[in-house]
């Protein structure tokens, strides 16, 4: 196995400094970049889609839970399949307490084709308290393209795709799949990829860090148990 190279301590400070500023400099590009996904135009919702889960079926618009933003993990489980995506489930895993994106006034859910009879045995075996829906009698999956195809050639895709509530209307606002889904996990990366960001002062565009849900920024942060939701 190849190993790094050894070095004395000063060498290896001067390297760490010189790859520091690498690192900054991809922080800041990663900020501009994220303000672009925040200035993208948004689709309106006009179809009707609805979802099987642990409270019988629900629409899109019930998926938010009384949020301004949803967050749609779409998990790849077929119909067909007797267990979710080992990858996917690996994602899920990493998923924390939902407390801090719901306190910003953010819901996170987990939608795949796979019947309801077969998501919740399943939930229950990996322990998740993550809210999941079945599609399985909906075009939602291949309309968010994360099923591709159709019958027997149709192909699953994990992604996630973010959704945005004003008033009774639902607009898509972005959706991405596969690689783009490496850095994703903690739960500022998730604001990150939603219309209204981490709803903090210094995001651009401006004005979308107040009026949802509790105040930003990590001074104001609280244990799960502490928001009042």
């Amino acid at each position: 196995m190849g190993l790094p190279g050894i070095v004395t301590r000063a060498q290896w400070l001067a390297a760490r400094e010189e790859l520091l500023a690498k690192e900054k400099a991809q922080t800041r590009a990663r900020d501009a970049l994220n303000a672009e996904r925040r200035r993208l135009p948004m689709v309106e919702i006009d179809k009707e889609y609805l979802f099987d889960g642990s409270d019988g079926k629900a629409t899109l618009f019930d998926l938010f839970d009384g949020d301004s933003q949803l967050i749609v993990y779409h998990f790849m489980f077929a119909p067909e399949w007797d267990a979710g995506c080992r990858s996917c489930s690996a994602f899920m895993d990493q998923i924390g307490h939902l407390a801090h994106l719901r306190a910003r006034s953010t819901n996170f859910i987990a939608v795949s084709r796979a019947p309801f009879t077969k998501i919740l045995p399943f939930k229950a075996r990996m322990g998740w308290t993550v809210p999941w829906y079945s599609s399985y009698d909906s075009d939602f999956n291949h309309d968010f393209d994360a099923t591709l195809g159709e019958g027997d050639e149709a192909r699953e895709q994990p992604g996630l795709s973010c959704f945005l509530r004003d008033g009774d209307r639902v607009f898509h606002t972005y959706s991405t799949y596969d690689r783009g889904l490496d850095w994703v996990g903690s739960y500022s990366s998730l604001f990150d990829l939603t219309a209204l960001g981490r709803q903090e002062e210094w995001e651009e565009p401006k004005g979308r860090s107040t009026g949802l849900g509790a105040p930003a920024g990590s001074p104001r942060l609280r244990y799960h148990d502490e928001y009042e939701m």
